[in-house]
Formats: C-alpha cells, structure tokens, sequence
C-alpha cells in the first residue's frame, strides 16, 4: 500500500498523506503505476459522469485529466518533442535538448496537437455516452513504463535508471493478466501491448534509451491512440 501511495503522489497531484522516502521504495512504486491509472481513470470517469452535454464533458473530462496528473506526462511528450524537432540526425544535439528543461516551439506545437486530439476524441466518446474507456485507458496506458523501464536502456543516470532495476518480468505479467480481463468488456485494449512496443522500438532506434521524457511522452502517445481505437470501433 506504501508503493501505491508514493506511486500517486509521483504520478498525480491528488492530496495523499505524506510517507517517508528513500531511493529504493521511489523505485519499486513504479510497480503500482497501472493502479495509479486506474483511481485516474475512475475520477476521470466520475467527472463525465455528472456532466450531460459532450462538449462541455470533454471538456470538464480533459482539464481534470491535466489538473490530476500536473500535467507531468505532457511536460515529457513537450521536451522529447523539442529535442527530436531541433536535433535533427546529431544524437548528442537531441540529448543536449533532452536535457533542457525549457519548452520550444515544437513542444509547444505537440501539446496543443496532443490536447486537441484527446478533447476531439473524448467528445467522440462520450457523445455516445461511452465512459468505461475514460475508467480503462489510463490503466492500460501506465503499464508501458514497466515494460520500457525492464527492456530499454536507461539514458542516463535519472529517473529511468532507478525505475529499471526494480521492474520484473513478474510484474509485468501480473498487470498484463489484469489487461486482458479487461479486454473481456473493451477489445481494443488487446492493442496495447502493440502500442507499448511499437514505442519502444521507436524510442530505442531514435533515442536510444529511456528516460522521463520518455516514458511521459510515451503514456500520453499511448493513451491517444487506444481513445482513437475506442472511437472509431
């Protein structure tokens, strides 16, 4: 219960009591990220819930999904974009603006495409008054960093380093087993292990490692395409 709750209070900005932390325990919470999506999800759900018309439930649904998770994972999907858009080819060029904390242009452009693409497909989704997807997603889409953290190279000695020594093949099983009982209501989920390893080949053959940014931009990306397969089923 300690890993799920430090899991929460790195993954969102929902008031949580306050535990002690060391290095080893900030690692093994990455277990419980698939648990974190699913209490997002639920509020998410819940929001959509008590509002009627479409637009104004995307709507409501997209600021709390931002205002739940502090927009961490956008904050990755804007640095990884900066750094792919101005490195161009040079590797040490893209990790020099990995490692750069302020947003560019191209970051910029990718969040407003990114917030765009989940209000247009939230207003699909809930204009047929489809809500279990808002509940799912943010699960399915949070056991991609399990994955990348077990079989992708950290890229250097930061957050994805101490997120891969603490990942098994166990834990990996035990959500992906959770996944396909999912499936059973949803289908579509059953593409997100597709989804998780397409960017992880991506990440490897561009990037050539995982970081933060990494594993944020990839949970956004993620998320994105299993909304456009829930809207277009």
């Amino acid at each position: 219960m300690k890993g799920l709750i430090i899991a929460a209070q790195f993954l969102t900005r929902l008031p949580l009591p306050a535990v002690w932390v060391d290095d080893g325990a900030f690692a093994r919470s990455m277990r419980w990220f698939p648990a974190v999506g699913f209490i997002i999800g639920a509020l998410l759900a819940g929001v959509a819930a008590l509002i009627g018309d479409p637009w104004m439930a995307a709507l409501a649904v997209l600021v709390a999904w931002v205002g739940i998770t502090g927009a961490l994972h956008i904050d990755g999907l804007a640095d990884l974009a900066d750094a792919v858009g101005a490195g161009h080819r040079d590797p040490a060029r893209l990790r020099a603006v990995l490692a750069d904390p302020h947003v560019g242009s191209f970051g910029v452009v990718a969040i407003m495409l990114l917030l765009i693409a989940k209000l247009v497909l939230l207003h699909a989704l809930l204009e047929r008054g489809m809500i279990l997807p808002l509940l799912l997603i943010p699960f399915a889409a949070r056991i991609g960093p399990l994955a990348w953290a077990r079989w992708l190279p950290p890229l250097h000695e930061g957050l994805g380093a101490r997120f891969s020594a603490a990942i098994g093949v166990r834990h990996i099983l035990l959500w992906g087993a959770v996944l396909l009982g999912c499936s059973w209501t949803m289908p579509m989920l059953l593409a997100t292990p597709v989804l998780i390893a397409l960017w992880a080949l991506w990440i490897r053959q561009r990037i050539g490692g995982i970081s933060g940014d990494g594993h944020g931009a990839g949970i956004e990306l993620v998320e994105v395409a299993l909304l456009a397969l829930a809207a277009v089923r």
